[in-house]
């Protein structure tokens, strides 16, 4: 049965190719005592290798019945080990912190062979924050915001473009407004791993965990 669902696969996927490398070695001796350290250090380096758009990243969430949910945003800020992202309150993501806020931030940096894992609570750092954020945004990025209709069924093409115009106008009329509902997130994370591929899949993986006393801990984990 095993053999036939392995010759079964689409074609699309045969032959595929992963991790094949080469990739910087990840020297463990000199591990810095908290994981925002590390992750600023492999940021630069990723930085300074040129990868494209670094500072994407998955957000995992769950809804008020246990089931995930995961979308690509970017990364805003980082101060120690709080990771600051942004969306507006009514959208998915938004609906979801607010039953349950825990969630998960997910790095991957494929020429590097490098992913970053970060687990903990997220908090909402208020209108006033949420508002700075928001007037940093370009112009159509926050006339879209202001629509404040994320992932709500869209009617039609020309109802989306009336209503950007709108809000457009009303943008350029005032340039500090800004969406009510907009929010910078801060994830105070509890858990990071930091995983560097081997093309044999001897993977080096790093886990630092915060424990009950509010200490960091960190060590291997097995690949």
């Amino acid at each position: 049965m095993n053999k036939e669902r392995a010759d079964s696969r689409h074609p699309l996927f045969r032959g595929l190719k992963s991790l094949s490398g080469p990739f910087g070695r990840f020297d463990v001796s000199g591990l810095p005592d908290r994981p925002g350290e590390l992750f600023l250090e492999w940021f630069a380096g990723a930085l300074r290798e040129k990868i494209s758009e670094p500072h994407a990243a998955v957000l995992s969430t769950a809804d008020r019945d246990g089931r995930p949910d995961a979308r690509v945003l970017i990364l805003k800020d980082v101060q120690g080990e709080t990771f600051y992202f942004a969306s507006g309150m009514e959208s998915r993501k938004g609906r979801q912190l607010q039953h349950n806020p825990h969630a998960a931030l997910t790095f991957y940096w494929p020429p590097l062979g490098r992913q970053i894992r970060l687990r903990g609570a997220v908090t909402d750092t208020g209108a006033e924050e949420g508002a700075a954020d928001f007037r940093r945004r370009p112009l159509e990025a926050r006339a879209v915001a202001m629509t404040g209709r994320q992932s709500e069924r869209l009617d039609s093409e020309a109802r989306l473009e009336e209503t950007l115009a709108a809000h457009r106008a009303e943008l350029e009329r005032d340039p500090e407004a800004a969406a009510p509902l907009w929010r910078l997130y801060a994830l105070e994370i509890e858990e990071a791993e930091f995983w560097q591929a081997d093309a044999g899949r001897k993977h080096t993986r790093v886990q630092y965990r915060l424990s009950g006393s509010g200490q960091w801990e960190h060590g291997l984990l097995w690949p």
